[in-house]
């Protein structure tokens, strides 16, 4: 049995990732009262279905009946992560599971009413080419794309390894279309995207999403910074949807002892498994504080609760998502599948992940604020007897809130100011280059201020002058994207991030934690 987990669909953005096991299930046989309501309903459904085709105003496309109408709202009655994929879902999930991809190697996204370039990928085509930050997408190849979505852009931008496409944009100061020929390549999607010490002897590395490369990227990573010489580590995982399991058990496992259980799933009708170490820690043992927020689910809840439940990890930030369903896909016509869930995943302590989605909407259940829900009958402890409890994600041991924004931060954020007033000043420039190390200046931070009156921000003088420090920090990390890249941007953005620098006083908790864990693993050895 292989076990695996997708990427979710670009419409909750990628927040909660599906966990799905390809297998056989040995349910048991319907009864014969359960066959014959089976039957029932088939008949009412074809009844209703031919009333509707051939009695309704227009002719019934009958796919886009049964698979944007039926099978989604017979799903939307159980739970919110059974799902029905088509053909271009399906391929974008099976993307994501290679963190790899065919094209040109940008994101995009939409600003000021055009398709925007907002950073092209390390190494990429795009890259190569010279495409920045800020170029409005006008045309690609033969087609005109004023008009066009995000998804009608990126779908004309990827194609097979080896065949052109042109792209041309308008880049802010020039009067000009400026037009770049390109050749597809393949482009990669690092899950492990930042590795670097925050301070001597302190490592800190991001995992981003858990694709079939994240355990070797996370070994290559640490082999690149001299595990020999970490005395902490900042294990980020913020925002990090999930994806496969079998990578997330892979680095759970890292860091607990052989033997030691990272998970277990149990359903009504699929055969019950439980993850356990079987390598158990191969490298030196020092303190982990895990980061994690609203948006880490599924595989990142994963490894961040048997990190806790072990005690081998101080768990920092805000509580997770709380995604514990487990899916098995159901290839059907069309190339198109279905995702049932049919299990639920349980930390070490056996304390349900999954968050109670019974009360309110689905979209409740997506987006609304996750205000630290649990189960209180779902109480278990952790090795040495810290009490935790199930339904309701991971909770941190030690919460972070991030200051609120006020109407100044949120005004200059919402409408870009930062993106925008970069694309401007290296608009006409034949070359987005700055210094090594470079910081807002006098001169830049005076132009920022002429650019905030130009382009008409409301901003209020007192909480502007009040957020200068913060506003200066966001600027130099939008200048760092164009000139350096975006990878250059987020390594400065976790050396300079509150919350990570919290954490980083947080290390002697998690020191704490792990000699408590050394003890008792010793008493249980005798």
């Amino acid at each position: 049995m292989s076990v695996r987990a997708s990427q979710c669909r670009p419409a909750v953005k990628a927040l909660i990732c599906t966990v799905v096991v390809s297998a056989v299930l040995s349910a048991a046989p319907p009864s014969a009262k359960d066959g014959e309501d089976i039957q029932s309903s088939l008949r009412t459904f074809t009844k209703v279905f031919d009333v509707v085709e051939s009695n309704f105003a227009d002719k019934v496309e009958t796919e886009k009946a049964l698979y944007e109408g039926a099978i989604p709202g017979m799903l939307r009655t159980l739970d919110p992560h059974s799902n029905f994929y088509d053909a271009k879902e399906l391929q974008r999930f099976r993307e994501n599971q290679r963190g790899q991809y065919f094209g040109v190697g940008m994101l995009v996204g939409y600003r000021d009413g055009s398709v925007t370039v907002m950073h092209p990928f390390l190494g990429s085509p795009a890259k190569k080419a010279g495409l920045r930050p800020g170029d409005r997408i006008f045309r690609v190849n033969d087609k005109n794309t004023e008009k066009f979505s995000v998804e009608q852009v990126v779908e004309i931008l990827k194609g097979p390894r080896g065949t052109p496409v042109q792209i041309s944009v308008k880049r802010e100061g020039l009067d000009k279309l400026v037009t770049f020929n390109l050749m597809r390549d393949a482009v990669d999607r690092p899950s492990v995207p930042t590795a670097l010490w925050v301070k001597p002897g302190t490592a800190y590395i991001h995992i981003e999403s858990f694709n079939e490369n994240t355990s070797r990227e996370f070994e290559n990573e640490l082999k690149r910074l001299s595990e020999d010489k970490v005395e902490g580590l900042i294990l980020d995982m913020r925002e990090n949807p999930g994806g496969l399991l079998t990578e997330a058990v892979a680095i759970a496992e890292r860091f607990l002892e052989k033997g030691q259980s990272i998970v277990a799933q149990r359903g009504r009708s699929s055969t019950e498994r439980a993850f356990t170490a079987r390598r158990g820690n191969t490298g030196r043992k020092y303190p982990i504080v895990v980061l994690v927020s609203r948006g880490s689910a599924s595989a990142a809840e994963i490894v961040s609760g048997a990190l806790q439940d072990h005690d081998r990890a101080w768990i920092f930030g805000e509580n997770t998502f709380g995604k514990g369903l487990v899916q098995a896909p159901w290839p059907l016509s069309g190339d198109n599948s279905l995702l049932l869930t049919i299990a639920r995943f349980y930390t070490p302590s056996g304390r349900l992940i999954q968050r109670d989605y019974s009360q309110g909407t689905f979209y409740d259940y997506y987006y609304k604020p996750n205000t630290a829900t649990r189960n209180l009958r779902d109480q278990k402890v952790t090795d040495s007897g810290r009490v935790v409890y199930g339904g309701g994600g991971i909770a941190p041991d030690e919460k972070y809130e991030a200051p609120k924004l006020n109407k100044t931060q949120r005004l200059l954020l919402g409408r870009g100011a930062f993106f925008g007033f970069t694309a401007e000043y290296f608009g006409p420039k034949e070359d987005a280059a700055l210094p090594q190390d470079w910081d807002v200046d006098d001169a830049t931070w005076t132009r920022f201020k002429a650019y905030l009156k130009e382009k008409k921000f409301q901003v209020d003088e007192q909480e502007f002058a009040g957020i200068e420090a913060w506003a200066k920090r966001q600027l130099r990390l939008e200048m760092y994207t164009t000139a350096f890249g975006r990878e250059r941007s987020v390594e400065l953005a976790a050396a300079t991030d509150p919350e990570v620098l919290q954490a980083i006083q947080s290390l002697p908790k998690a020191r704490a934690l792990l000699e408590k864990s050394k003890e008792l693993l010793a008493k249980k050895r005798k």
